[in-house]
This record gives C-alpha cells, structure tokens and sequence, in this order.
C-alpha cells in the first residue's frame, strides 16, 4: 500500500509544462506615400476644364461710345474691364486666352490704368494709339505693344462706319506679331472654384436678380437669368448685343468700387483725361450664380494681379467661365443691387 501512494504522489508532481509559444503575426506596412489628387488642367482666366494653349493673353482696347455698338468679338474674351475715360462714358479693355475670335472692334487708344489691368498677363496690348507717355507706361509694365498709330499689323479701318469709330484688328495677325519668349498661357487673375455650387457667392451669398453700375454718362446693367445660368448685360433700358446679335453674359460679374484721379493731360477733344487708380484696395462685391457677395479687392502694385477677399479674409472663389469687371468710381458712380 505505501508503495502504491508513493507511485500516485510521484505522477501528480510531473515537471511544470512550457508555456504555449505565442506566434506574433507579421505586419507589413506599406510606406508608400498615398498619390497626390489629380487636379484637372484648366483655362487660366475662366478656369473652364481643359489644356491651356501656348499662346499669349491678347487684350484690346474696345470702344463703348453709342458710335461703336454693335462690338465685334466681345463675346469671346475670357475677361472684360470696363473702366471710365473722358466725358464720364466708359471703355473696355477685353481679354482673350481661351478663345480667339477671328475679329474685334472697334479698337481705340490706350490709358493709363490699361498698364494696372494688362500688366499682370505678360502678354500683348492691342489698341489704335494713345499719348507717348502712356503707350510708355505699356512697355514699362512688360506689355508688347500692338498699335494702330505704329503701323502694326492686323488693324485697318472699315467702310461702313465713321473714323475714329472704325478701327478693327484680325486676332490672328496679333497673335503672329508675339515675341519669342511670349508662348506661354497667362498666369490665373482670379481664383476658381472647382465646381460651380462650391464658388463664393454661391455657397455663401445672397439672392440677386439685377446690378445697376451708374458712371457719370453711362448706366450699365446685369440681369440674372436662371435659363441661361448667366447674367446678361444691358446698356441703358436697352440689351447690349454684339455684332453677331448676341446678348453679352458673363458667368460671374465683379464690381469694384475705384478711385478716380486726373492725370493732368486732355484728349484731342480737349476733355481731362482720367486714371482710375488700380493699386491699393477697396470695397466691392462678386456676383455668380444669382447671388452677390461682398468683397475687398487689393492689387499691390502694376504687376501684381488683383485679389478678391471675404469678410473672413479668404480669397473669393468665382464660378468657371469668363468675368466681367466694372470698375465704378466712388466719386461721380454708384452701385444698385436687387
């Protein structure tokens, strides 16, 4: 019996077991770093989706008397500046990247605040003439000057209208005229949203159907139109149309509230001749979408482009398509939005 419990207590004192061996998995990470988002090639100056031509911006000098409506070639520019001239009617500085209308017109003389606006795109000034120092102020800003008066080529004079009111120019030969180091698209003015719905009147605006912009001898309009998802422009009580007969749009208008000074010098007429001050900053609003914004603009200087802020302080994001700049004085203009 004694031998048998001695066998019993020896097999319940058998050596400690091992500890199971726990099997770590293997992680395998990977480093690669995640790809960049693929940001869509667009226009420069509208921001439509698309690959920019090598090609220069080309703006013109376009006359906006009464004598000069119909416009030709209006409709194509990608960016429009209308800025006050002398006897309180306004002048348009057209810009065109993306589309090249085959003719334009009526062209007429440069002015000061032209350097300010054009400048910025390193690329061609087109106009019909304009007094020596202001021409100067062109090449000073990095321009190529195309002037009628210096016996470019691509301007002529036509037949059915009066002088000075009669000057137009074939984008084509402007183009052939560019300097060798002038193939490549302009830098963005403005900043774009990527979609419509996300630009900043749009997500952060209010309702607006019409904006009058009163100039000492001009009142032009834009109305909303939700059909067209445009705002369309009007001269007086009358819809501005061009030479081909279509009503003038914009997908997005800016207003920019100026200063007005004058520069010391007449025009043949002997009218003063004014500059609007394009440095600096002021008040203004942005209108897309059906809807308006308030904005402060600032432009550093001659070179710099113009920038568009928030209340916040954030950069204003335009619907893609071609703008439409009013440049209002504060002195002698107004603004009217309903």
């Amino acid at each position: 019996m004694l031998a048998g419990a001695l066998a019993l207590a020896a097999c319940s004192q058998q050596a400690p077991q091992d500890p199971p061996t726990t099997i770590e998995p293997t992680v395998v990470t990977d480093k690669t770093a995640p790809p960049a988002p693929e940001i869509p090639a667009t226009w420069p100056l509208t921001g439509v989706a698309g690959e920019p031509e090598a090609r220069p911006a080309v703006a013109v000098k376009i006359e906006n008397s009464p004598q000069a409506r119909p416009q030709t070639g209006l409709e194509g520019a990608d960016v429009v500046w209308e800025e006050l001239v002398e006897g309180g009617i306004t002048r348009f500085n057209a810009v065109y990247h993306s589309t090249i209308p085959d003719t334009v017109g009526p062209i007429r003389s440069v002015r000061p605040m032209d350097a300010g606006i054009a400048g910025p795109l390193h690329g061609l000034i087109v106009f019909s003439g304009g007094q020596p120092q202001f021409v100067q102020q062109m090449r000073d800003a990095g321009l190529q000057v195309i002037s009628h008066d210096e016996g470019a080529a691509g301007m002529y004079r036509t037949g059915d209208r009066v002088a000075p009111h009669n000057v137009y120019g074939t984008m084509g030969d402007f183009l052939a005229q560019a300097d060798a180091e002038r193939t490549s698209p302009p830098p963005a003015q403005f900043t774009f949203a990527l979609r419509p719905e996300l630009a900043t009147a749009v997500r952060s605006g209010s309702p607006a159907s019409t904006i009058v912009t009163a100039f000492p001898s001009s009142r032009p309009s834009w109305a909303w139109s939700a059909d067209a998802g445009r705002w369309l422009r009007s001269e007086g009580d009358s819809a501005a149309v061009s030479a081909a007969g279509e009503q003038l749009s914009a997908a997005n208008v800016v207003v920019l509230r100026v200063q007005v000074q004058d520069t010391g010098t007449l025009d043949p007429g002997g009218n003063p001749v004014p500059e609007t001050v394009m440095t600096g900053q002021g008040e203004g609003l942005v209108a897309a979408g059906g809807q308006t914004v308030a904005v402060t603009w600032s432009k550093e200087d001659t070179a710099s482009p113009l920038r568009l802020t928030d209340a916040d302080g954030n950069d204003v994001q335009l619907v893609p398509g071609n703008t439409w700049v009013e440049l209002v004085p504060v002195s002698g203009g107004s603004v009217e939005v309903s």
